[in-house]
């Protein structure tokens, strides 16, 4: 896989902004190919509002965002009202995202499958004060922080690159979450998989898990038993083969 971007591309472009979403929109349709099938991916025509690429074998859509430097814990979207919308639609499209230096060499690029996208990752910023060219308008950020490491599908990271086996792989072990209809629910297995993901570790025990009680609570302060309901958590993923159950209180992550 090339890894620079080819600045060539763009030279009839004045503004960097869209020097670099024509450098990215190449960069990622002759680079990188679907992560639910593993078939090539296509652009859609210009401005179409809902996605930037499509896959002709499984329909998959995705939309591409690129900042320069490294993707932190949050990235800036677009207006609040229709990044919820968005994320509230049926048709939302799956996000990539691109990390690229100075050298424009892309650094980091991943997927997250759409069905980790709830409203809750959305965040609200500020109304632009009365002298802004569009005052009053609201944007938003998406918060990294809040989508489990296990919906982040990296094709590189830090410039290390994954085999299309090991994409494939990664898309396919979460795959369960989209069949999950409730965003409640689906916050509660995000919140355990943070939870079992911040352990850092292969196996782990039930009383683990019960460390991070308190903070759950905060997360869902309806909840009057957050034991029991890390206990069915951990069942639902073990029925759907993400976590082994060795013994009793003790898992193994497959």
């Amino acid at each position: 896989m090339k890894k620079t971007l080819n600045k060539n591309i763009a030279l009839k472009y004045k503004s960097n902004s869209q020097k670099i979403r024509v450098m990215s929109e190449v960069w990622t349709e002759e680079n990188i190919f679907c992560p639910n099938c593993g078939d090539e991916i296509f652009s859609f025509e210009n401005n179409r509002p809902v996605a930037d690429f499509y896959c002709k074998k499984c329909s998959e859509e995705f939309e591409l965002k690129s900042k320069k430097g490294k993707i932190g814990k949050k990235v800036g979207a677009g207006a609040y009202s229709r990044m919820v919308e968005r994320v509230l639609s049926h048709d939302k499209p799956n996000f990539f995202f691109m990390g690229y230096l100075e050298t424009y060499e892309v650094n980091d690029f991943f997927v997250v499958p759409k069905y980790f996208f709830v409203p809750e990752i959305i965040e609200k910023r500020k109304a632009l004060t009365e002298t802004a060219k569009r005052a009053g308008w609201v944007g938003s950020n998406i918060l990294f922080s809040k989508i489990p490491n296990s919906g982040k599908i990296y094709y590189i990271e830090n410039g290390k690159e994954f085999s299309k086996k090991e994409v494939l792989k990664k898309w396919k072990k979460t795959a369960f979450v989209k069949n999950i209809k409730k965003d409640e629910l689906k916050g509660w297995i995000f919140d355990i998989l943070n939870c079992i993901e911040s352990l850092n570790k292969k196996e782990f025990g039930l009383k683990e898990i019960y460390q991070f009680e308190n903070d759950l609570k905060i997360l869902h302060p309806e909840n009057n038993n957050i034991k029991a309901k890390i206990r069915q958590q951990l069942q639902f993923l073990r029925n759907k083969g993400y976590l082994e159950f060795l013994e009793k209180g003790k898992y193994r992550l497959k």
